[in-house]
């Protein structure tokens, strides 16, 4: 069952330093560009993934088309696209045992999650961590001990 619960949260926030944030977007109207750029404010390293853009630079970093192309492992994804593209990005997840796989407000895919969660991976569904970051009073990476 994903995770909902706020220490739950909490820990998942506070222990994630690289997150590979799938769907971002050039468009600086588009949540997935506001949420990246919260995120590395935070102090978060936020690796762009999106195969239209990949090459490119977004927010300073260089975008990979997916998440086997990244060339560093990543504490978490953060999924940014529609919920019948979430199985692709799943399956890689699981395949790179990526630690925690976080599904955006409005992006649900219970079998995706119940697949992640028995390959032993952490999954939060439908919340988006720019909302929660501040709710639970996370610190900013920097500031953590």
């Amino acid at each position: 069952m994903p995770s909902t619960n706020p220490e739950q949260l909490r820990h998942i926030l506070q222990t994630v330093k690289t997150i590979a944030l799938v769907g971002a977007s050039e468009k600086t109207n588009r949540p997935s560009h506001d949420v990246m750029a919260y995120l590395q404010a935070h102090g978060y390293r936020v690796i762009p993934v999106n195969p239209r853009l990949a090459g490119q630079q977004l927010l300073g970093e260089t975008v990979y088309a997916d998440l086997n192309t990244l060339p560093e492992p990543v504490d978490m994804v953060d999924l940014f696209v529609a919920p019948e593209r979430t199985d692709a990005v799943i399956d890689q997840a699981i395949g790179l045992k990526i630690p925690v796989v976080w599904m955006q407000i409005g992006v649900i895919n219970e079998d995706g999650a119940a697949r992640a969660e028995t390959a032993g991976l952490t999954v939060v569904m439908d919340r988006c961590p720019k909302q929660e970051i501040p709710r639970l009073g996370i610190p900013p990476v920097a500031e953590r001990t």
